[in-house]
């Protein structure tokens, strides 16, 4: 094959890859934007065998084979649940696939020179850094690890050293050769290792959405950069994309949270934007009045009768839903409540749950109409105008102490007003704070009734003392 016709083909491969994230955007055309990357990036992987000569190779089919089969199956068995944790663990996949041909570039490849030799350098680097971050993000949402964020001198320490010495090694590297060269490669790895691992422990949970986005976009970095050693066009633009959208979406969520990204690197928790000392979102001035003097008790009955009353209900996921699988819970009610006229719309937090796009996904699998969720921007103005705002598992993206508590980690950053709604349904399974561990004074309100349990048993109890006042 001429160069010619290949980069012809690597350009129409990238195209189609960049045209299946953009179909990705779009509810009606999702999947097949995502069938549409997934075949071009199988046909960039036959092309890159076919340039080099070993598309026929056996053990090589063999080993494809075994991935293509462990990834089906993974794939088929977790549960959406473990989303988070699973693409967490493919971004690390991801990251080690680079350091391992960055490693086999410098050691046991053909001669690639300074520049190759100083860009396999610096992907060994990254790409370790992204698998063991990645690791401990999994492991965290798993809850294999501590859930809190490690902080303190010894982390800063190990960040510092271990930083310090994978740059090190990787301008040493270039210059060694033979055994000394292999010693200072594993070496780095080690050091980058380490680098990844000290930055994501020290990561708390309310971040934990910016970081699966941003190992999502290192792991893409990686990838390009080791197409520069490797001197393969095709990596690097794919590599590229991976690693752009990934940062776009890390600079969006950011946003969201109202939370610079270098002070989540340094894992701090870091004071939002304000306006004249001020919350960047103060109180709203327009809350509700005082509360009635007939304010609900707790119950299943007493919930049924505030939604049987409502016009117009504003339901908020949160990660409380996907953990108890209530999404279907969910819609029930929505069309229980509609089939009588009722307004019903979702409250989407760009942050809700452990990844970008989680509730999103969690209720599409249910068949929720995608132009009933609103995002954040949208949404929040109309809390003030329903009758009662309905919380699924929710905590942190509605908590109000946003607004008020200084010095904790959700201090500025913007969340869904349902405070502002005439009442509160909390279906939550305790009272205790949330993941980023700040109380919510919502639990304490009047007009708020919390009941507390599982999720899904919560709607299906509301659902059957809705049906018996429906009678």
């Amino acid at each position: 094959m001429n160069n010619g016709l290949y980069y012809a083909l690597c350009g129409a491969l990238t195209l189609g890859v960049l045209a299946g994230i953009a179909m990705m955007s779009r509810v009606r055309w999702a999947a097949a934007g995502n069938l549409l990357s997934a075949g071009c990036v199988a046909a960039a992987i036959a092309l890159t065998l076919w340039r080099g000569g070993i598309i026929g190779d056996t053990l090589l089919w063999i080993c494809a084979g075994a991935g293509l089969v462990a990834g089906l199956a993974g794939a088929w068995r977790v549960a959406m649940i473990a989303m988070p944790q699973t693409v967490g663990l493919l971004n690390g996949l991801g990251g080690a696939a680079s350091a391992l041909v960055a490693y086999v570039a410098l050691i046991d490849g053909p001669p690639i020179g300074i520049f190759g030799q100083s860009a396999a350098a610096v992907a060994l680097i990254v790409g370790t850094a992204t698998l063991s971050g990645s690791l401990v993000a999994a492991g965290k949402l798993q809850r294999l690890l501590p859930q809190q964020p490690v902080r303190g001198r010894a982390r800063q320490l190990i960040t510092l050293v271990s930083l310090l010495s994978a740059l090190a090694l990787a301008a040493l590297i270039p210059a060694l050769d033979g055994a000394s060269q292999i010693a200072a490669a594993l070496i780095c790895a080690a050091a980058s290792a380490a680098l990844g691992a000290a930055f994501a422990v020290g990561v708390g949970g309310a971040d934990m959405p910016i970081t699966i986005s941003l190992l999502n976009s290192l792991s893409g970095v990686a990838g390009a950069i080791a197409g520069m050693a490797v001197s393969d066009p095709l990596l690097v633009a794919v590599g590229g994309v991976v690693g752009a959208s990934g940062l776009l979406l890390t600079r969006i969520m950011c946003r969201a949270m109202n939370r610079p990204l270098v002070g989540i690197l340094a894992g701090g928790a870091i004071a939002p934007k304000r306006e004249n000392g001020e919350a960047l979102r103060p109180e709203p001035e327009d809350a509700p009045g005082p509360e009635p003097e007939d304010a609900p008790a707790g119950g299943p009955d007493e919930a049924a009768a505030l939604l049987a009353e409502a016009r117009f209900v504003i339901i908020v996921p949160g990660y409380g839903m996907a953990l108890s699988q209530a999404q279907e819970r969910v819609r029930e009610l929505a069309d229980w409540l509609e089939r009588d006229g009722r307004e019903v719309l979702y409250a989407i937090h760009p942050v809700a749950g452990r990844m970008p796009g989680h509730m999103n996904v969690l209720l599409c699998e249910v068949d929720v109409p995608y132009e009933k969720l609103r995002e954040m921007d949208e949404i929040n103005p109309r809390f003030a105008q329903c009758d009662v705002a309905l919380i699924v598992g929710a905590n942190d993206v509605i908590n109000p102490a946003a607004n008020t508590a200084r010095d904790t980690p959700i201090y500025g950053m913007p969340v869904l007003d349902a405070a502002r709604a005439r009442r509160v349904i909390l279906c939550n399974y305790d009272t205790k704070p949330g993941y980023a561990g700040v109380e919510n004074p919502l639990y304490s309100d009047p007009r708020a009734l919390t009941l507390t349990g599982d999720a899904k048993e919560t709607l299906e109890a509301i659902l059957a003392a809705l049906a018996a006042h429906g009678a």
